[in-house]
């Protein structure tokens, strides 16, 4: 069988998730998509947006040559990577292939005959989505959830957790020393660590320190190599990406690779991209003062998302300067700068300090910089492809900066 991984329009509706990630790159419930494939251990071919071309070429993906007699799993970068959807998806394709999961608005998967790899394969982003409905295959009755908004990252991250955990602990690997405590190898645990698993296990994977006097309460899972500060409290409903330094409170939030909240700060409901550096004090409001709904602001479209409790989504790259207060359900671009009360979205490659009467734009080189300054402070070069990438992130969201409405100075901040 033979695998193909598909960004389809409506990825742009999980921006600024995507502005610079495949959606297959979203962590939840602790696993993403992307993993999730690849473990099958057959050929995946991933088909994303032309500027994450080079990037994905670039990764240390195995060669994935089609064998143009075996059926191929056309499957959307959106779909959720659950336990129980994975189980789903290989129901589907226990089924003779020749058949299509969709609705009018978009396609979660297709199971295609070996007569259409060779033209699957050749197409490159939007061809094959034009491709999987121009064949008109018959629809099975399968569900397949997928991410339609950035909130969804949340909500869907939190009913799963609980689920792919225990997928997690069954597959071996780790060692449970305490009642629902389970570590991988060369944890470091620091002394008078507190422990609630009433909710469900903490999954500790390779190499993760965890200072003293934390408090860690489950279902939550820490990747390999992160760094748990003395002193925090990282709560249910927390996923934390390899090498992410956590201090402070987290609860019911997803916090991709390589970022930093290190320092005392509440951080709930919420998702961080990758590269996000908090500074100290930084909090975001995950609820209402009048405890209503929340409802979010994607660009001229209002979403309710009967959700009460949800707190902030942060693209890649962005940072917060100490003390930054985040308010309820607001979306931070990429490449953007933080500092005092966040009250609106923020938009992509911006100095938002609205309290202090400035907002700016962060141009590109300044940001190239400061990510090669921050990648060598964990040992990663900087390559060509990353610094394309941020030149075009920043040409890509260019729109967005002129659509939000904010005056934007030419002058640089001066805080």
């Amino acid at each position: 069988m033979n695998i193909l991984c598909f960004e389809d329009r409506l990825v742009s509706r999980l921006a600024p998730i995507t502005i610079g990630r495949g959606a297959f790159n979203i962590t939840i419930g602790s696993f993403r998509l992307f993993d999730r494939l690849l473990h099958l251990g057959l050929p995946v071919r991933f088909v994303v947006r032309p500027h994450l071309r080079q990037v994905m070429l670039q990764s240390d993906l195995p060669p994935a040559p089609f064998d143009p007699a075996q059926p191929t799993l056309a499957v959307n970068a959106r779909l959720l990577p659950s336990a129980s959807v994975m189980r789903r998806l290989a129901e589907f394709i226990e089924q003779p292939p020749g058949s299509i999961v969709a609705d009018d608005s978009a396609i979660a998967a297709a199971w295609l005959p070996p007569e259409y790899n060779r033209a699957a394969a050749a197409l490159e982003y939007g061809g094959l989505e034009d491709l999987l409905r121009d064949l008109a295959l018959p629809r099975a009755a399968v569900e397949l959830p997928l991410l339609d908004y950035p909130h969804d990252v949340v909500r869907y991250h939190l009913k799963s957790l609980g689920e792919n955990l225990e997928e997690r602990i069954a597959g071996g690997g780790y060692q449970q020393t305490r009642d629902g405590l389970f570590v991988g190898p060369n944890v470091t645990l620091g002394e008078c660590l507190t422990l609630d698993t009433s909710g469900g296990p903490v999954v500790l994977d390779d190499h993760v320190t965890v200072g003293p006097h934390a408090f860690l309460s489950g279902p939550a899972y820490v990747g390999p190599y992160a760094k748990i500060a003395e002193y925090s409290s990282v709560k249910h409903g927390t996923s934390v990406g390899h090498r992410a330094k956590i201090g402070g409170e987290v609860e019911d939030s997803v916090i991709e690779p390589l970022s930093n909240k290190q320092h005392h700060g509440f951080l709930g409901h919420s998702y961080l991209g990758s590269w996000v550096n908090l500074g100290a004090g930084t909090s975001v409001s995950d609820l209402k003062n009048t405890y209503g709904n929340i409802n979010m602001q994607y660009g001229d479209r209002r979403v309710a998302t009967d959700m009460q409790f949800l707190g902030c989504i942060i693209g890649d790259y962005a940072k917060a300067a100490v003390n930054t207060s985040i308010f309820t359900g607001k979306t931070i671009g990429v490449c953007s700068m933080l500092y005092g009360f966040v009250t609106t979205n923020v938009p992509s490659f911006v100095n938002y300090a609205r309290s202090f009467g400035q907002v700016s734009e962060v141009p590109v080189e300044v940001m190239i910089a400061t990510q090669a300054r921050m990648y060598a402070r964990r040992d990663i070069a900087l390559r060509a492809c990353d610094i394309d990438l941020l030149r075009d992130m920043h040409e890509l969201t260019a729109a967005e900066r002129v659509d939000s409405g904010e005056p934007l100075s030419s002058e640089p901040l001066s805080l």
